[in-house]
């Protein structure tokens, strides 16, 4: 196969069916979907590292390795007689026509929010899901917490059941970070426990309000920090230390460099 021709999903089809055929690579013959989960996880994540890096090349090529985790799977299920790639894409895209009749059928919306409210009620009649709570459940179980919060969160909120504003979001994480301090002072685990999960549960309620993500919010909020510990680190090599032989008041004060030094890039 020449390099040029190397430009459509065909393509990529054969070289996962000689991978996967004889002689065929070892590697690649020994997966299972199972096997392969940790990967799909870890090339979603790289290509949104890609998208916050801005960086075209990368997210070109992490696009790439997220496709062929697409691809990949698809061809274990037709080995096995259930479906195929063909398939895939054939659901995909009636699932975007039906899902959108504003644009395929005769349906006006005005707005996001009603393109939005449209979707999930299309969707709940496909899945046969008469009430909010069993759309609730039927969230994935493997999706993050801080995601699964959010979208709980979102589907109680179209029918109504939400603060009139931010301001009710913000007393309750008060009221929460109140209740969890009263569980530490009686330092039952399974209480505090319960409490700081709460205490997280109000917080992506005015992530929500603020349409944040969440869970970037807290990728972001950790790369952050790794930065600034970064600074501490070379700060102190400067002196010749490591952090382990500064106190805390001295680590302080170069944090506080730290994010001086942000403010002015």
């Amino acid at each position: 196969m020449s390099k040029q021709s190397l430009r459509s999903l065909d393509d990529l089809v054969y070289i996962m069916a000689q991978l996967r055929g004889e002689p065929g690579c070892p590697w690649d013959k020994s997966q299972t979907h199972e096997t392969l989960k940790p990967f799909l996880i870890e090339e979603a994540y790289e290509v949104i590292d890609a998208i916050d890096r801005k960086n075209e090349e990368d997210l070109k090529e992490e696009l790439g390795d997220l496709l062929l985790q697409v691809v990949f799977h698809s061809r274990l299920a037709e080995e096995r007689g259930s479906f195929e790639i063909g398939d895939v894409i054939e659901t995909v895209c009636e699932k975007m026509i039906r899902r959108h009749p504003h644009i395929f059928g005769n349906i006006t919306v005005e707005g996001t929010d009603e393109v939005l409210k449209n979707w999930e009620e299309i969707k709940r009649e496909e899945k046969d899901m008469k009430t909010e709570s069993e759309s609730m459940m039927q969230l994935p179980k493997a999706l993050p917490a801080l995601m699964k919060a959010y979208k709980v969160q979102e589907k109680a909120a179209r029918i109504g059941f939400d603060w009139d504003d931010i301001s009710g979001a913000f007393d309750k994480v008060y009221e929460e970070l109140d209740e969890l301090k009263e569980a530490y002072a009686t330092k039952n685990q399974e209480k505090i426990e319960e409490e700081f999960g709460d205490l997280l549960f109000a917080c992506i309620n005015v992530a929500r309000f603020l349409k944040v993500e969440p869970e970037l919010a807290l990728d972001y909020a950790v790369k952050k920090f790794i930065k600034r510990f970064k600074f501490l680190e070379a700060e102190a090599a400067k002196s010749d230390k490591t952090l382990s032989d500064m106190n805390l008041q001295e680590m302080d004060a170069l944090w506080e460099k730290s994010k001086n030094q942000e403010k002015k890039l």
